[in-house]
């Protein structure tokens, strides 16, 4: 076992819960708890399963499970607990991340351990409220594709997917002078912009002024697009979710409730699939406008099980181009497109998170050899590098934040999995 990458777990823990990274990011984030609890189960179980009880622990009312979860307020972040004004115990932010929780929760079930089965019935009912908010009230047409009403919430902030969604939108005259944290703790150029910062900020003040009513943002949000990375986890989510209904003998209304998420948000997946592109790509729901180029989210279709097999194959033969224009895979957005950004943040950049779901996804597709690339460059880039947010994926210097807990756990996680499969 890698004890660097538990050793940054343990460091980055706060009493039940962990950051991302100290100073950066000084909160409990949704996603990154998600991955964190993924790494405290190769060492620690009990700590893993509190890691993500902690985190169900701060749900709203409505089901939703927020982004940000503040426990305290630190003058290191910004925009904390005053700007957000959720109104909630603890405070949080607004709105939430893409739901991989309920994926590892299915994951920690696979040791069959009769202590991790007490632990995910307890919070089985917590993860379908959470689902149900995600398609209630983020698709409440009932069309198959769940929106999101800021990139935050899709954890790909400033990635080009959403450049259209962005210039559509007018800064809040009234928006005011602010101070960013994050650009003191991280070189600017690997940071979002002003430009988006400004609009990222417009709708926050949006979502306080209207109480964060899900509906009014729904309806009348200046910002509504899909992300085929929410639409495709949640869509795994959704079959895990089914699986552990099954396996604790849940009602019948309650399956057959989650297999018409299933049934419903497969077929929907199919509007993403851009013909140019050859990927499935981010739909602006205001303008119709569809974004043009292949990100780590389009990878997640084959986590998901979405699509056609002639789009899934077309998918893995367009990856198969893109990862002979890098070095280390998998990039965040498309090498050969002009607004692909190698250092900055969601526009170009890999992930250690994006390339443990897509490995999964390429192993299930019987893509063993693009699945081994991803994880070997994983490893690389972790080993060579050390455990950095994020990695240009052409030279492999790391980028963001550094001891991140998410990147650690990967490590961790990608460790166990090759053990187990010797």
């Amino acid at each position: 076992m890698q004890q660097a990458a538990v050793n940054i777990l343990t460091a980055n823990d706060r009493g039940g819960f962990t950051i991302p990274t100290s100073r950066l990011y000084p909160y409990q984030w949704n996603w990154d708890s998600a991955f964190a609890a993924l790494g405290f189960a190769r060492f620690d179980r009990l700590r893993a399963w509190t890691e993500i009880e902690m985190l169900f622990a701060a749900q709203w009312n409505n089901g939703m499970v927020p982004h940000i979860i503040f426990r305290s307020n630190d003058p290191d972040y910004f925009p904390g607990p005053d700007v957000w004004q959720s109104g909630t115990e603890p405070a949080s932010s607004g709105h939430s991340q893409p739901p991989v929780a309920t994926s590892v929760v299915r994951w920690l079930l696979e040791n069959n351990a009769p202590e991790d089965r007490e632990h995910a019935e307890h919070l089985f009912p917590k993860m379908l409220a959470y689902h149900r908010w995600f398609h209630n009230h983020r698709d409440p047409d009932n069309t198959g594709l769940v929106a999101t009403i800021h990139p935050w919430e899709s954890g790909r902030d400033n990635c080009p997917d959403w450049d259209s969604g962005l210039n559509g939108m007018d800064v809040d005259p009234d928006l005011g002078d602010y101070v960013r944290r994050d650009t003191s703790h991280v070189d600017a150029s690997e940071r979002p912009n002003q430009f988006q910062y400004d609009r990222f900020l417009t709708i926050i003040k949006v979502g306080r002024e209207c109480q964060w009513n899900s509906q009014e943002l729904y309806r009348k949000g200046p910002f509504l697009m899909v992300d085929p990375g929410i639409q495709f986890i949640l869509l795994r989510a959704d079959r895990d979710l089914l699986a552990m209904a099954r396996e604790f003998g849940r009602p019948e209304t309650e399956l057959q409730e989650i297999s018409a998420w299933i049934e419903k948000s497969s077929a929907a997946s199919e509007k993403l699939w851009n013909e140019q592109a050859r990927a499935y790509c981010a739909l602006d729901l205001r303008s119709g406008h569809m974004s043009d180029a292949m990100t780590s989210a389009s990878m997640l279709a084959l986590y998901a099980k979405a699509g056609s097999d002639e789009h899934r194959n077309q998918l893995m033969e367009r990856a198969g181009e893109i990862l002979q224009e890098v070095k280390y895979a998998f990039p965040s957005w498309d090498p050969t497109h002009p607004k692909f950004e190698a250092k900055r943040y969601w526009r170009g950049p890999v992930w250690a998170i994006m390339n443990y779901m897509i490995a999964r996804g390429l192993e299930e597709h019987n893509n063993l050899p693009m699945a081994q690339r991803v994880r070997e460059d994983t490893e690389k880039l972790i080993s060579q590098a050390g455990y950095f947010e994020y990695f240009d994926p052409l030279t492999g210097e790391g980028c963001g934040g550094d001891d991140f807990t998410w990147t650690a756990a990967v490590q961790l996680a990608i460790e166990s999995n090759a053990k187990e499969s010797n």
